[in-house]
């Protein structure tokens, strides 16, 4: 199938419901991605990329708009990080409904109903984005725009489903990496916006029309898959499972930085460094879009060499940034800080591409340690990835909350991020230590000699996830 015409395989309204679905769809099937598959796993990841593009850019909108809020608003460095902290909480508690909305209403036409609200925070910002407006208006429209953030789990959820497992690294990659772009994207545009002595209501009139234009595309050019159904069981089941919690640890490292940097970078220049909106936008764009571009890169990385080893490395570059990050905060460097943030910023792409990869590989491994072969593996790999990834994700993004908390707590009692920076290093080193255990330490003589007795069954290898 291409475009908006059907194929064999895809029927419109099939079983009595309106809209575009595929009837049947086999990823796995070597024959069938290449005769129409791949075709259309690839139009519906252009379309779903530029829908989740636009909601990361309308979740981030407020990083951008507190640079506008000069003295004139009346808000704190402390009122500014809490308002933030709010917009990125929001973004990651609707994730959890919105990856099961995709199974409920279809991938497609989520797609479109959750573009289409995007309008609600933007047009509530246009209204009440001017000094003498009260902090807990600002609290009430900021975190509405936090709808945004859900958009990046129904997105991923639905292009799980389309892609065979052989391809989800680059495709999940490619896919978050595209959405993740519209944080440096939104902030170049206030960039343009602020160079031009625009205010603020000026980037809200660019990005309403944006939205209206993505949920049509999403309507003409989008599928939905007639084999993802909602199963609760999957949920419960993933959420049972400790290695659903142990990946949303690790992407609380990866995305949650990533997510919570790209609030705070711009924050974090003006009140330590006292950068002017204008220079803090020059630089804060640049982390996100290196982060975002990398992130596919991450993804094809963990395909080839598996996640987990990728995920390690990463995690010990992380930590050694975030150390340079301690040095150049302590001796007041404003270039070697923000060397390192930027360089910080791509490494959080890169291990979310990777880290991301690994769900769909443990659950597979898991399949196969249940002595499940072919088809039947992989529908259980993508049974309990897809229910998953919405957890991972939404326990992820809080890790964005808790940045900013950190941070403004940091600015409160010591007028300064040093004492955050430092307790991110903790957590990072502690990432490390636990990818290390779970997903890459060989079993030692007394592990082979245990499982051997109890005549277990086949041992799970997840180096290659």
């Amino acid at each position: 199938m291409t475009g908006p015409e059907t194929s064999p395989a895809a029927s419109r309204g099939g079983g009595g419901r309106g809209g575009r679905w595929i009837e049947e769809w086999d990823p796995e099937d070597e024959v069938f991605w290449a005769e129409s598959g791949e075709r259309v796993a690839r139009r519906n990841l252009l379309f779903s990329v530029v829908c989740e593009h636009i909601g990361f850019s309308v979740w981030t909108l407020w990083s951008v708009l507190v640079l506008f809020m000069g003295p004139e608003y009346g808000l704190s460095p402390a009122d500014k990080f809490l308002l933030t902290s709010m917009v990125t909480l929001v973004g990651a508690v609707v994730r959890v409904p919105y990856t099961f909305a995709v199974a409920l209403f279809g991938g497609r036409n989520w797609t479109v109903v959750s573009a289409s609200l995007l309008l609600v925070p933007s047009v509530a910002a246009f209204a009440v984005m001017e000094p003498g407006t009260s902090y807990s208006t600002f609290l009430l429209v900021g975190m509405a725009a936090g709808i945004g953030g859900g958009n990046f789990a129904s997105s991923m959820t639905n292009i799980n489903a389309f892609f065979p497992l052989r391809k989800k690294g680059w495709a999940l990659g490619l896919n978050a990496g595209g959405g993740n772009i519209g944080v440096p994207v939104i902030q170049l545009a206030a960039l343009a916006v602020i160079g031009a002595s625009g205010g603020p209501r000026v980037l809200l009139g660019i990005y309403i029309p944006l939205i209206v234009v993505a949920a049509v595309l999403a309507a003409v050019f989008m599928d939905n898959i007639a084999s993802v159904k909602n199963d609760t069981g999957a949920a419960r089941d993933a959420a049972r499972d400790a290695h659903t919690w142990i990946m949303a640890f690790l992407y609380v490292g990866t995305f949650g930085s990533f997510i919570g940097y790209g609030f705070a970078f711009g924050q974090v220049l003006q009140s330590q460094f006292g950068r002017t909106p204008l220079e803090a936008a020059y630089v804060t764009f640049l982390g996100p879009l290196l982060g975002s571009l990398i992130r596919p890169v991450g993804g094809r990385l963990a395909d080839r060499y598996g996640g987990a080893r990728i995920t390690l490395g990463n995690f010990v570059a992380m930590a050694a940034a975030t150390a340079v990050i301690v040095v150049a905060s302590v001796r007041e460097s404003l270039p070697l800080f923000t060397v390192a943030f930027v360089a910080l910023f791509v490494l959080t792409g890169l291990g979310n591409g990777s880290a991301f990869k690994m769900i769909p590989g443990i659950f597979h491994a898991k399949a196969l340690a249940r002595g499940l072969t072919g088809e039947e593996a992989a529908a259980y790999g993508r049974r309990l990835s897809g229910a998953a990834m919405g957890l991972i994700g939404a326990v992820g993004a809080l890790g964005g909350v808790g940045i900013n908390l950190a941070l403004r707590q940091s600015f409160l009692s010591a007028g300064s991020g040093t004492g955050a920076f430092v307790a991110f290093l903790a957590f990072y080193a502690v990432c490390l230590v636990v990818t290390y255990a779970v997903y890459l330490r060989r079993p030692t003589a007394a592990d082979t000699l245990e499982t051997a007795a109890a005549e277990a069954k086949p041992q799970l290898s997840y180096a290659e996830v």
